[in-house]
């Protein structure tokens, strides 16, 4: 059996956890964390690059972020459908991997296969702990699922914000991992272009945006269906003034 993940992101395409979360995943890494990225589809019916070309891009983007798990679900890009079958694929990935924490797509999106991939997501992670579910497997429940908010107008305000202040280069790099989605872009998927500025500094200015939230250079919003414990009122971080 695989070493059980501490995190896993579950997107829908090789490209998404590197946006949306890469530089929590790498603050994850950081800290001891034991961090994997399952893309749900191959990409593959993209406008851009081949499967076999972001699938090469992928591995160089998990060395980049210290990502120990890299894998691909093989579900049919651009034909993700909340069914039976493509929750029981999922399931048996989160049994395999066995995650306390798992990171997926905000319930809304662009793409169809994004919105789609939350709602697998979330259901997969319920019934991959019923005894009975008939799926490869040892049952077993994640902990918390978490909403990568990162892009998305429609979100609501973030349940709290991951400083990624030290991974951002890192982050950076493993999007531009990415070249036959992302060299010489301005704007792509949800990062809509400002201007002629690149789709890095983009990228960038975002995760000042977030940042300057919680008080610091550079963050990752995240929101969560339940209301977030503090330890005591003593211990409240982030200033009012």
């Amino acid at each position: 059996m695989t070493e059980p993940l501490d995190v896993l992101a579950v997107m829908a395409h090789p490209d998404d956890a590197e946006l949306l979360c890469g530089g929590a995943l790498a603050a994850s890494a950081d800290r001891g964390e034991r961090v994997g990225i399952l893309s749900l589809t191959d990409g593959g019916k993209g406008t851009h690059g081949s499967a076999v070309e972001r699938a090469g891009e992928a591995e160089r983007a998990a060395e980049v972020l210290g990502v120990c798990v890299r894998a691909s679900a093989g579900l049919p890009d651009a034909a993700l459908l909340h069914t039976p079958e493509h929750r029981r694929v999922v399931i048996e990935q989160i049994r395999a991997l066995r995650p306390p924490v798992v990171v997926t797509h905000w319930t809304s999106g662009r793409h169809p296969d994004h919105r789609i991939t939350a709602e697998l997501v979330t259901d997969a992670c319920f019934l991959a702990g019923l005894r009975r579910y008939p799926a490869d497997g040892e049952p077993y429940r994640p902990f918390k699922v978490v909403y990568a908010t990162a892009f998305r107008e429609d979100a609501d305000p973030p349940t709290f914000v991951i400083d990624v202040t030290a991974q951002m280069e890192r982050k950076l790099a493993a999007i531009a991992a990415y070249g036959t989605q992302f060299a010489g872009k301005s704007g792509m998927g949800e990062v809509f272009p400002g201007g002629d500025r690149p789709m890095l500094e983009q990228v960038r200015a975002a995760c000042a945006r977030w940042g300057s939230l919680v008080r610091v250079p550079y963050g990752e919003p995240f929101r969560t269906r339940e209301t977030i414990l503090q330890d005591s009122l003593g211990s409240l971080r982030v200033s009012t003034f």
